[in-house]
């Protein structure tokens, strides 16, 4: 059992181990494929595994370091990180071989030396093996390369990224900035790509949907992604089909447009970290889980206008896009066992949606003037044929700081048809009404234990977006102990009992 999982479903008890794990629009985008999609246009899928923050090894390892998952390398054993830190199997590595590229390099007659350089990162690729860094010095290159089958190796990665000292190189333009498909051990870092006609970087499994090892084991960290589509469901991270996966410390900005298009879009993924990023000005969603994706972390994230819903947890997926395959003989679902801890979320239509999700968490989030939901219990896909999917259903919100707008906000958990709301479990959250605090007191499926209604938290500076507890806040030491925390929104650990909210108030 991995580190997140739940230990018992009947029981509701999560053993979620600090911070290792290693959410969907309503619309199926073409690139859910993963491979060709209905046009017969090409998609794509990859993804990553490492250690937990209290001493589990990677992938299912062992507490000292033992084999990952289908006998992959675990990630790192031993010692626990410190709170707010996200091990990763690259930990530790250097590369043994460097290929670079270059503005004026040339995939003809360069050889990938720093004095030879190449001209473009799928000719670099094309060099790489086990222990490789393909070295991208800053410039700007055009976008829309395509790189399948790329495989490192458990203890020798291979990276793509910028040079160490340098500008971030960008990737501008293409249908999609770049494209991987079926890649194992491999770190993307330290681009920016902007300009993408459908996705910023589209990663996939190949359409293979049933084998869950075709693309796993990848960090995507330090990027800048943004100014992605054509005014549709475009994708800053497309990512179909990835096991084993982080996504950290990366820039999300104006990605898709018309209310659909996410900053992260996972496609039956799981074990994945989404951790330190920061969404900006987006029109579908900040990050969606959907298409059978399970065991996500979403993490000490800011989410900033992150449009119509700021964290999709579930969605609305084809049928033929889900991975694992659908079951004809078991109950499926949209999502199971997403868990979104941390994270300071401001303005956006809704703050966090549960759509066809079962098990799924809300803990310690600080929620600032939704426009109109902090929550949203709904189904968007339902049975057919020889297929059963479960309602929205046993979610649990709990440590919430919901800082609202009465005049805004139309109801404080939007419930739609075909749902189980009497199934979910809300305690010790805040409810502020900042313009009304004797409306504060919310409206919701089921009755909240430990709820504190209509007392300011005491935030830091709200005004210029401070929302650091200040002491004496009634959020301080106010919580409900979740073995599903870790690190706060800055990275300090909760202390037993948390406050409520991103932000921990209490002494270490």
């Amino acid at each position: 059992m991995l580190p997140f999982q739940k230990a018992s479903l009947s029981a509701g008890v999560w053993l979620f181990a600090c911070a290792l794990i290693g959410c969907g629009d309503s619309t199926a985008s073409p690139d859910d494929a993963g491979g060709a999609d209905a046009d017969g246009n090409g998609g794509n899928g990859a993804n990553g595994v490492g250690g937990s923050c209290c001493g589990e090894g990677g992938g299912g390892g062992t507490a000292e370091g033992g084999a990952g998952a289908a006998g992959e390398g675990g990630g790192g054993g031993g010692e626990p990180a410190p709170c707010g830190s996200f091990p990763t199997f690259e930990d530790g590595l250097t590369p043994s071989v460097e290929v670079h590229v270059a503005q004026n390099g040339s995939d003809s007659t360069g050889d990938g030396s720093d004095g030879n350089p190449f001209a473009t990162i799928e000719r670099a690729a094309q060099e790489a093996t086990a222990g490789t860094s393909i070295v991208v010095h800053a410039g700007t290159y055009d976008g829309g390369g395509f790189i399948a089958g790329l495989e490192g190796s458990a203890t020798a990665p291979i990276w793509i990224g910028g040079a160490p000292g340098e500008a971030r190189p960008v990737l501008q333009g293409g249908d999609n900035g770049i494209a991987l498909q079926r890649a194992r051990y491999v770190v993307i870092h330290d681009l920016e790509i902007t300009g993408g006609q459908a996705n910023g970087i589209n990663c996939d499994d190949g359409s293979d949907y049933a084998n869950a090892d075709a693309a796993r084991f990848i960090v995507f960290r330090d990027l800048s992604i943004h100014d992605i589509g054509t005014g549709g469901n475009n994708d800053c991270l497309k990512l179909s089909g990835i096991n084993d996966y982080w996504v950290l410390r990366t820039e999300f900005a104006r990605c898709g447009g018309a209310m659909a298009g996410s900053g992260i879009d996972q496609v039956g993924c799981h074990r994945g970290v989404i951790a330190q990023n920061t969404f900006t000005e987006m029109s579908g969603n900040g990050v969606q889980c959907k298409g059978g994706s399970e065991d996500i972390l979403v993490t000490a994230n800011h989410f900033v206008d992150a449009g119509e819903r700021a964290v999709n947890i579930g969605g609305s997926t084809g049928f033929e896009f889900f991975r694992p395959p659908l079951s004809t003989s078991e109950p499926n679902a949209e999502a199971r066992n997403i868990v979104v801890t941390a994270n300071l979320i401001e303005r956006g239509f809704a703050s966090l949606a549960f759509v066809g999700c079962v098990d799924c968490l809300a803990a310690n989030n600080t929620i600032v003037d939704p426009e109109r939901w902090p929550f949203r219990i709904l189904q968007e896909t339902t049975s057919e044929g020889s297929y059963t999917f479960l309602p929205a259903s046993d979610g649990r919100v709990a440590n919430n700081i919901i800082w609202f707008s009465a005049a805004a906000v139309t109801a404080h958990v939007n419930v739609g048809a075909d749902t189980n709301p009497e199934s979910f479990v809300f305690q010790n959250n805040l409810w502020f009404a900042h313009d009304d605090p004797g409306g504060s007191t919310p409206s919701l499926p089921v009755a909240e234990s430990g709820g504190i209604v209509g007392e300011d938290p005491l935030f830091v500076e709200a005004a210029a977006g401070n929302y650091a507890l200040e002491g004496g806040s009634p959020a301080i030491g106010a919580g409900v102990g979740l073995t599903e925390l870790s690190g706060d929104r800055d990275g300090a650990c909760f202390v037993d009992p948390p406050s409520i909210g991103a932000f921990e108030g209490g002494d270490p």
